[in-house]
């Protein structure tokens, strides 16, 4: 079985290991713009030696993104400001890779260190909130606007062209963000989605404006770049979404053209009761990895060396996304190597407090 450190290809693209920097919203744009901050984000864990490094949730449309401080890619200008951090990204061996996302009903909401409200016209917010039918996330959020016909074209045409710009700007891996309760993940739910056209009912119905967007996004992206999906797996209660529509949905989109599940859970409940704890949706990814035969990545608390190489050893998962512990620590990938007693490159400006023996990881042009 392969491990940690081993390369893993998608179509084109090898990455020098098995570890991702899940994506994590900062809340730190003006009008979608990234910045510096995102600069040395993002660049700080290439430089740490993560295998890939996403961008945070990223929206196709303004109204798309979570708070007025989200990351958006609405437009070739945004692109632009994106590509420098790319090109960065990929000097070091990483690769780089951006979700693309609408937030739905959980849209214009302040950043969670103020308060889980919505944001008001007067300070920067905006209506209308569109979803798959008018039913608020819960008392603070806005009840939103049923999406019609033509509202769900407009937003599949976005991914696209969001799609689009994302391959302008270099990035090497695109993820299409369909869980945690954004606009993708309520069509998939019951719980959410109660339309009665061909976009809701049956199963067949409810993933259909995902399937969607996944072929437009291919077929804006040809063969070339790999395509991931981000999936609540389970909704955590009886009546919502569960592992096994997970598999079945993993099965379909296989055949689109996905290379990747990224198996997380939750999200679209505001009081769900989820069992957090170490590692507590591997098994999500192991099932869907065995029984809809696509490559999966786990991703939730997984914080040791130690850990994520036995996911990936025991076949559980073929990636490992870190994500809160790459924030406690750039350079974890670099750390791991040296625990488990892996020869991991260390960038050629660091060699002199890298352990010995480790390889010089040269910048490339």
């Amino acid at each position: 079985m392969p491990h940690l450190f081993d390369s893993i290809t998608f179509r084109g693209i090898t990455l020098p290991n098995r570890i991702a920097v899940s994506p994590m919203c900062e809340y730190s744009c003006e009008d979608g713009f990234a910045n510096d901050w995102h600069f040395v984000h993002l660049g700080s864990r290439a430089v740490g030696g993560a295998g890939l490094v996403f961008t945070e949730a990223t929206a196709v449309l303004p109204e798309g993104r979570i708070s007025p401080q989200d990351l958006g890619i609405w437009s070739d200008a945004h692109a632009d400001r994106l590509a420098p951090i790319v090109r960065f990204i990929n000097s070091q061996g990483a690769a780089a890779g951006i979700q693309l996302a609408h937030a739905g009903r959980k849209a214009s909401v302040w950043p969670p260190w103020k308060t889980q409200e919505a944001v008001s016209l007067a300070e920067g917010g905006w209506r209308p909130v569109f979803a798959p039918s008018p039913v608020a996330f819960n008392e603070k959020y806005v009840v939103p606007d049923e999406l019609t016909l033509e509202g769900i074209r407009h937003v599949v045409d976005a991914f696209a062209e969001a799609a689009g710009r994302a391959m302008a700007a270099d990035f090497q891996v695109l993820e299409i963000h369909a869980a945690h309760g954004y606009l993708l993940f309520e069509f998939l739910s019951p719980l959410s989605n109660f339309r009665t056209d061909n976009y809701g009912g049956g199963f067949a119905n409810r993933i259909r404006m995902l399937c969607e967007v996944v072929e437009a996004v291919r077929g804006r992206c040809g063969d070339r770049v790999p395509i991931f999906v981000r999936i609540s797996a389970t909704e955590w209660v009886p009546e919502g979404w569960q592992i096994e529509d997970s598999i079945s949905l993993a099965r379909r989109l296989r055949e689109l053209g996905v290379d990747l599940i990224d198996c997380s859970s939750g999200g679209n409940l505001p009081s769900a009761p989820i069992p957090v704890g170490p590692g507590y949706q591997v098994t999500f990814a192991e099932r869907i990895r065995r029984e809809a035969a696509i490559v999966t990545s786990a991703v939730g608390m997984i914080t040791s060396p130690a850990q994520a190489d036995h996911i990936i050893r025991t076949g559980q998962a073929d990636m490992a996304f870190l994500a809160r512990e790459l924030l406690r620590d750039p350079y974890w990938p670099l750390r791991a190597a040296r625990e488990l007693g892996y020869s991991a490159p260390w960038p050629i400006q660091y060699m002199r407090a890298a352990p010995p023996g480790s390889p010089p990881r040269e910048p490339f042009s």
